[in-house]
């Protein structure tokens, strides 16, 4: 057989979603995964999350801010801040919709910015112009 002859595999892109609510991550994982191009990955925390994204480095995370422990700004910029991980787009989730949240945001190296709660055909169109799919 010659690798003419063998058929590829797209590549899914690999999007993380990052909430301490259940509800969020299934919605999320749900919408993303039922494109044929994107591979939806989940996490409930920073720590999970920002493991995740050295080990599996996804493309994109959509990142809660409000979260115990570690809260999204401090996981956006210690995803930023890793050589490994710097280039890994970052929408930053949030239920407040006032410009300084959005600032800090992007301070912290967010890419973009989305309030919650959001709708399902927004989170995944955000997905596929970040990622040019």
């Amino acid at each position: 057989m010659s690798e003419a002859d063998v058929v590829r595999k797209p590549v899914r892109k690999k999007v993380l979603v990052v909430d301490d609510e259940a509800l969020i991550r299934e919605l999320g994982q749900a919408t993303l995964d039922r494109h044929p191009a994107l591979d939806a990955l989940v996490a409930s925390d920073g720590p999970s999350a920002i493991e995740i994204c050295r080990t599996a480095h996804p493309e994109l995370v959509f990142l809660d801010v409000m979260m115990p422990g570690m809260d999204g700004y401090d996981v956006c910029r210690a995803i930023k801040a890793d050589p490994a991980t710097a280039d890994i787009k970052v929408v930053v989730l949030t239920a407040f919709a006032q410009h300084s949240t959005m600032h800090k945001a992007l301070e912290a190296g967010a890419d973009g910015y989305m309030t919650k709660p959001f709708r399902p055909a927004e989170l995944l169109a955000r997905a596929l112009e970040l990622l040019g799919v």
